[in-house]
């Protein structure tokens, strides 16, 4: 199910969906969708609903990038990393570190909110 919503954009904000979409050659209204799709994958934890709590609680890295993490921090034990090893290595650390600190921030909430068991 969809819903039609109107909104009236900053002229500056409607600038770059717009500037964007031609770039991409897709409607504007695709653009905007994405950008309102990123925000809500980054909203703070506290501010998601129970279920999306203990989603993010049980959220794990995909097993795909999960295998390139690994072989790439493998080439880098045995020195055989070039530089654009490196840098996607270094972007897997970061996405890596940033889901495990939203997996620690949602288990709070989740214990706080009594979705979950808190330690003894």
């Amino acid at each position: 199910m969809s819903e039609s919503v109107t909104i009236h954009l900053p002229d500056d904000l409607a600038r770059q969906a717009h500037a964007v979409a031609a770039r991409t050659q897709r409607p504007v209204e695709e653009v905007l969708l994405d950008w309102l799709g990123w925000g809500v994958a980054e909203m703070p934890v506290d501010l998601l609903s129970d279920e999306q709590v203990l989603a993010a609680a049980d959220s794990q890295m995909d097993e795909r990038e999960q295998d390139e993490l690994s072989e790439l921090l493998a080439r880098q034990r045995d020195g055989e990393l070039d530089a654009s090893g490196r840098e996607r290595l270094a972007t897997l650390l970061r996405s890596y570190r940033s889901g495990m600190t939203r997996k620690a921030q949602a288990m709070a909430i989740a214990v706080a909110r009594e979705l979950r068991p808190g330690r003894n």
